[in-house]
């Protein structure tokens, strides 16, 4: 009698299917410290922490200056009354006078004219007086198209120009007749007419004679390149 032979069954990873086998992640070497590059980076951290704290506090110092709280003409002394104090963060390079130096200040005179709200700087004030021994003090008064386009300010040296009338013209009599002065102060100009009035101090002994020169109005204001200012 024959033997019926039972088949086997397929082998597994021949015919079957083939489970896959779970892929390892790669190794990834661990990165060595560097403690100098550690070290570095604080310490770049800490000096730009400290370099801010050092900004901050320059930039919010504050120091007490002088400034003005009444106008003051030039050549006028400066009372205790004209200054004020005010508590400013400043540039350096603001030429301020502080305010333990106040009564310094006081008794000097204006070199110009000083307007209320703004600072003191030592350049503004002088304990030369404006009118010297031997001089006298005229004002001269300008029409517009008179008055320099250049700015004037105490003292710029000038020179006060008689120039002839129309009468004087016509009688052949036209040469120009000059007297040197020194600016004092300069006014503002007159609403309406736009005249500026500039007192300039000259010797004594030219002093009448130019008075005389202005009250016909025939003068005329040149500055002086080469006298400069004093």
């Amino acid at each position: 009698m024959s033997k019926i032979r039972t088949p086997q069954p397929a082998s597994e990873g021949v015919s079957g299917t083939a489970h896959a086998r779970p892929v390892s992640p790669p190794r990834v070497a661990a990165r060595r410290r560097r403690p100098g590059m550690i070290a570095l980076c604080v310490l770049l951290i800490a000096g730009g922490g400290v370099g801010g704290a050092l900004l901050f506090l320059q930039s919010g110092q504050r120091s007490e200056v002088l400034t003005l709280v009444r106008e003051v003409p030039a050549g006028a002394a400066v009372t205790d009354q004209d200054l004020g104090e005010a508590s400013m963060a400043l540039d350096p390079a603001v030429k301020s006078v502080p305010a333990s130096e106040r009564d310094s200040i006081v008794g000097k005179r204006a070199a110009v004219d000083l307007k209320p709200g703004s600072l003191l700087s030592a350049s503004q004030v002088t304990t030369a007086t404006l009118l010297k021994a031997g001089e006298l003090l005229v004002p001269v008064g300008l029409k517009p198209e008179q008055v320099p386009a250049s700015v004037l300010s105490p003292g710029t040296r000038v020179q006060i120009v008689r120039v002839p009338g129309e009468s004087q013209t016509a009688k052949g009599e036209g040469d120009p007749e000059v007297i040197s002065a020194r600016v004092v102060k300069v006014g503002s100009a007159t609403p309406g007419t736009g005249t500026v009035v500039i007192d300039v101090a000259t010797a004594s002994a030219n002093g009448p004679q130019l008075a005389a020169w202005v009250s016909t109005g025939n003068v005329r204001l040149v500055i002086d390149a080469l006298g400069g200012g004093s």
